[in-house]
């Protein structure tokens, strides 16, 4: 048992910056509670003003209509599942409060979201980068390869993103003649 538990740093001496890393993820937890909150009140003041803003343009109608229809079904628990979900992470939040739903229910989707997804993604960040940093200390070349296979591997994504969105955009071009 001893020698299983040599490998595994203790919890408590976890830093970053010269900050315990629990304090990190507190405060980040903290953070975007309150930033969750902004979203809210500057969707439930602008309300429909925000379909016509810039960034509602660039969002898409067809997109905020699939954000607006989950929020409506789900309510308070698509608030929570928005936290999982890069990209409606901040932008759930300003349809949550253009739809005007309920403010408790939404702060304690909200809270739990960030009691759940902080420490998740933390804790997965630091250990991804202390992990390439410990490869990149016994193997340079590995760590290389690893990076460029992580930069090759967004830029496939990207492009099939971007060639996918190309294709709708030219569907409904032609589907508008």
């Amino acid at each position: 048992m001893r020698l299983l538990a040599a490998g595994i740093t203790d919890p408590n001496s976890l830093s970053f910056l010269g900050m315990p890393l629990w304090l990190w993820v507190v405060l980040g937890a903290i953070g975007l509670f309150c930033a969750f909150q902004a979203y809210y009140w500057v969707g439930y003041k602008l309300g429909p003003k925000i379909y016509a803003s810039r960034l509602g343009r660039k969002v898409g109608e067809k997109n905020i209509l699939k954000v607006e229809n989950a929020v409506r079904r789900w309510g308070a628990l698509a608030v929570y599942g928005c936290f999982w979900v890069p990209g409606l992470r901040h932008t759930l939040p300003w349809v949550a409060g253009a739809l005007r739903i309920s403010y408790p229910w939404y702060v304690v989707a909200s809270a739990l979201g960030c009691l759940t997804w902080v420490p998740v993604a933390s804790f997965g960040l630091y250990s991804v980068i202390w992990g390439w940093l410990r490869l990149a200390a016994e193997s340079p070349l590995l760590a290389g390869v690893a990076a460029v296979a992580v930069v090759a591997l967004i830029a496939v994504v990207v492009h099939r993103r971007r060639r996918r969105r190309a294709a709708q955009r030219a569907e409904e071009e032609l589907a508008k003649v």
